[in-house]
């Protein structure tokens, strides 16, 4: 079996067995194919050669071409890889398991002050049916931290406006039921039986949001929207999908939500990934103390 073969087997793995987005595979590819050209530089052939002693030779030759926190995504890729192979039975020795890379430490999230997402919502010219699209799904994101994946997914069926709970289809096909507030159910309704079925034209789906030709939205689709908005709101804010899904948490967090709960509504695996969002809430607590305290802003 050649390199090529041996890629395509771990690709098919990774979208049929673990279910892994499209986009995920697409990136262990592409760090497959940065080993891949690597080892015919180097004159070695062929995948299933590697050994632990070439693993280093790979981190040491890829630490002057990637950032540590890229190096360390590669990394990743080639354990889950070989790994794959072990279990295969297709090579007997992992050489990756073993080696060191340098800690990462883990940015902040990026997240807005609630006087700033509030003046973004009032920005949003709502008088046409496009405007008031616009509106409600940042009205969602920023209402229910769902990831802008998530929010294209979302099916009419699986709203209960009576009960004010979505149900939303996860990463790895994990679903979870999220609150949603009066607000954001009055929004709803209204562009459910007016703003959707007059975007919708002659389609016929059950996709919940929409684009001017009534065909479902894309996640591409929902960046443009926002950037657009961003810029007719004449903002300084550099915000993205993913932004508000940070803001979201953080806002939960300043507020005295707890951290298990967080995790739930974010749909995270792991509550190590939420713990970050602690981090936000005393940077942003420090911010407002040294914007507001009169002896802070003191000058020496």
């Amino acid at each position: 079996m050649n390199n090529k073969e041996l890629v395509t087997l771990f690709k098919d793995y990774c979208l049929s067995v673990l279910r892994y987005s499209k986009n995920t595979v697409t990136a262990y590819k592409n760090d497959l194919d940065d080993l891949t050209n690597f080892l015919i530089k180097e004159g070695f052939d062929h995948l299933i050669d590697v050994s632990p002693r070439v693993a280093k030779y790979y981190i040491s030759d890829a630490s002057s071409r990637f950032s540590a926190r890229t190096l360390a995504r590669k990394v990743s890729t080639f354990r889950s890889f070989y790994h794959f192979l072990v279990k295969e039975s297709l090579v007997d020795v992992h050489p990756f398991l073993d080696v060191k890379l340098p800690k990462v430490r883990k940015a902040l999230p990026k997240f807005i002050y609630p006087e700033e997402i509030e003046s973004l919502f009032e920005s949003i010219d709502r008088s046409t049916d496009l405007g008031y699209r616009n509106g409600v799904l940042i009205e969602m994101i920023y209402a229910t931290g769902i990831r802008v994946s998530e929010l294209c997914s979302i099916k009419t069926r699986e709203l209960d406006l009576n009960e004010r709970t979505l149900l939303v289809h996860g990463k790895g096909s994990k679903d979870r039921i999220v609150p949603i507030s009066k607000h954001l159910v009055t929004l709803l309704e209204h562009y459910l039986l007016q703003t959707r079925p007059n975007l919708l034209k002659q389609e016929d789906h059950k996709f919940l949001f929409v684009n001017h030709r009534g065909h479902p939205l894309t996640t591409r689709g929902v960046r443009d929207i926002l950037k657009r908005v961003i810029e007719e709101s004449s903002s300084y804010l550099k915000v993205t999908p993913h932004t508000i899904r940070h803001t979201f948490a953080s806002h939960l967090l300043s507020q005295g939500a707890d951290l298990r709960t967080v995790q739930t509504l974010l749909g995270h695996e792991s509550i190590s990934s939420t713990q970050i969002y602690t981090e936000i809430s005393k940077e942003d607590l420090k911010a407002r103390y040294m914007d507001a305290h009169p002896r802070a802003r003191k000058k020496s």
